[in-house]
């Protein structure tokens, strides 16, 4: 216990703060509870959507996209971005196209994906892709561009195969850059969920926001929103620790 509290004793005492607030505001400023509910309401509101099943259903569906959107990612763009850093022509005619294409908010597809993928999983699984996939290119072709050539002449020296230098020089070398750019993306991939579930498809963590809005239940849009704080939380931390793994073992090898 007092392990637990030294380690994350700041955090629980900023949350016991912010929550002590948000109760006394919610009291104090003369708004109804329909319009700003406290923690308290919020928390009944909880009860409520965890004993239906709504909200566990609605993290499930929210997770589930998010995962296939980043898995899809990261299968097509690392691989991608590994080919662009090695072969120089081919990087020249990609990725002007890239590069035009990435600034653009992944929820400006959102007409298109609805009028390529119809209503449902796919157009919100699509948006995901592309708001993953442009990220971990171009820091897959930053990393590889960040290998000192001396590497690779060396494993030319103990003539190593393609699949030898791929497996044994470029993936241990980008190793680091790629986990932090999971990291990252994750993040973006949890956002864009959110605001895709809320146009595209009638489940979700986005849907349950908007839907409640709509029958102007806000004690459960809060519900939704603290729901995908926590999750993200839980997600980053994931990342984090994942990192530091990473991280052991790249030390190990570099030693």
């Amino acid at each position: 216990m007092k392990l637990l509290l030294s380690r994350y004793g700041y955090s629980i005492i900023s949350f016991a703060v912010i929550l002590t607030l948000w109760e006394v505001a919610s009291r104090l400023t003369g708004w109804s509870a329909q319009v700003f509910p406290g923690p308290s309401m919020v928390g009944q509101g909880a009860i409520e959507l965890i004993t239906s099943g709504k909200l566990i259903r609605d993290s499930v569906a929210s997770l589930y996209r998010v995962t296939v959107g980043f898995d899809l990612a990261v299968l097509i763009g690392i691989p991608l971005g590994i080919v662009l850093g090695r072969m120089v022509r081919l990087s020249k005619f990609i990725n002007p196209l890239i590069q035009f294409l990435r600034p653009i908010s992944p929820l400006a597809w959102i007409p298109l994906a609805m009028l390529w993928f119809g209503i449902g999983e796919k157009p919100a699984v699509f948006l995901i892709f592309l708001s993953c996939f442009f990220p971990l290119v171009t820091s897959t072709v930053i990393a590889v561009h960040s290998i000192k050539p001396i590497y690779f002449q060396v494993a030319s020296n103990f003539g190593f195969s393609r699949r030898e230098v791929l497996t044994k020089v470029i993936f241990p070398a980008i190793l680091p850059d790629i986990v932090t750019a999971l990291r990252m993306t994750i993040g973006i991939a949890w956002l864009v969920v959110v605001a895709a579930e809320m146009i595209a498809v009638q489940s979700g963590l986005g849907y349950l926001i908007l839907d409640s809005r709509n029958a102007l239940r806000m004690d459960y849009v809060m519900v939704g929103m603290t729901t995908i704080g926590i999750i993200g939380l839980m997600l980053d931390y994931i990342m984090r620790r994942f990192s530091e793994i990473d991280e052991i073992k790249w030390r190990k090898l570099s030693a």
